[in-house]
């Protein structure tokens, strides 16, 4: 695994705001860095598919284990959305993607963190890095089949998903291209698809249903939208009301995974296991160097990070009320210079691609660079 620094395309704005990436630049900083890339093994890269399989297997044994341990609590999560959670992980509704974030020093890999819910770069992993490769280095490889996992997976959906297949986000413009990216994967597959912001969602008293701008019953929505954020909304009750009648994608019970309570689970369960970092909830126990996160924040937001007793870090935000995990620091630069983490990508449940994030500080946020890799 090597950084590499290069010289980037002359016209590289253009290119990437041709494939959906027009947000590229973040407060006047480079967000896409195509000036630096990382290139990896073959064997480098199977390491990285298999430790987000087995992570993946991990993450379904701890959804049964917080159901059957009656473990809710400890995420936070409110009682009204219980047994719906419990509906619909046994039921299995339709679910499309999540991306699980990794430390990866060449040695070994660890799992930060599981962006189950509503995660993002996504236009950047599975489409800009790809062109990039095509016109930079043709020859080599990259691990991101993403796109064609996303298609396959919209296809596997026909008789499951109702249309049009709504596609929600807030207004802004990574998310909005994240849902147009989403919804181009979804009439590659051959569906009818409509876009619209969360605030435009109505709810028609008398059809008691979620409806669109023209008062149509909406059967199926993909929403980049946190379902904490959803139930907390004024029609919260209503969502978990009329899950029978609107389909939500991703679904509720997806509140499991992205919530951070899970890296403590899993610890609990996998002890010393070689891909995860020790994780608490109630404290940094034994940790002389640690992070803390909010269960439910974003993007870096209200994370501190503490090691041997001295405050490094320590992010603003509004997620700070809602309960925190502590989790081990590793060391995202290894000793040098560059702080990197792997952003590995799951469509229905299988690894089928990454990104790279290079954080400045040691907490990674919305600002922090994306770079593309290859590798031979």
């Amino acid at each position: 695994m090597q950084r590499h620094r290069i010289v980037a395309r002359p016209d590289w704005q253009t290119k990437v705001e041709q494939v959906g990436l027009t947000y590229h630049t973040v407060g006047g900083q480079t967000y896409w860095d195509e000036s630096t890339y990382w290139e990896f093994t073959a064997a480098e890269i199977d390491r990285i598919e298999a430790a987000t399989a087995e992570l993946q297997t991990m993450c379904l044994a701890a959804g049964d284990f917080i159901l059957d341990h009656k473990r809710l609590d400890d995420l936070r999560i409110p009682h009204t959305a219980a047994a719906r959670i419990r509906e619909t992980w046994n039921a299995e509704p339709p679910s499309l993607y999540g991306r699980m974030d990794l430390a990866f020093n060449g040695r070994a890999i660890k799992l930060l963190e599981y962006n189950a819910d509503t995660p993002t770069s996504l236009v950047e992993a599975a489409v800009a890095q790809w062109y990039w490769l095509e016109d930079r280095f043709p020859e080599a490889d990259q691990f991101n089949s993403i796109h064609e996992h996303l298609v396959a997976k919209w296809k596997d959906l026909s008789s499951y998903v109702h249309e049009p297949v709504y596609f929600a986000c807030e207004r802004c413009d990574e998310d909005w291209m994240t849902i147009t990216y989403l919804r181009d994967t979804a009439q590659q597959a051959g569906f009818k698809t409509e876009a619209l912001a969360m605030q435009d969602i109505g709810w028609h008293p008398g059809l008691g249903r979620f409806v669109d701008t023209a008062n149509r019953p909406m059967e199926t929505i993909f929403k980049l939208y946190p379902w904490e954020s959803m139930l907390g909304d004024r029609f919260g009750p209503q969502t978990l009301e009329t899950l029978s009648a609107t389909q939500w994608m991703e679904p509720v019970w997806k509140m499991l995974w992205s919530n951070k309570a899970l890296l403590a689970i899993l610890w609990e369960m996998y002890p010393d296991h070689a891909l995860l970092l020790p994780a608490y909830l109630d404290g940094p126990r034994e940790l002389d160097a640690w992070v803390r996160k909010p269960l439910l924040g974003r993007e870096g937001a209200n994370v501190t990070v503490k090691l041997s007793g001295i405050t490094v870090d320590d992010t603003e935000g509004r997620y700070g009320d809602g309960g925190f995990v502590w989790q081990q620091y590793v060391d995202l630069a290894d000793g040098g210079s560059t702080r990197k983490v792997v952003g590995s990508w799951l469509v229905d449940g299988e690894p089928c691609g990454m990104g790279l994030r290079e954080p400045d500080t040691y907490v990674t946020s919305n600002a922090s660079r994306f770079v593309p890799h290859l590798f031979r």
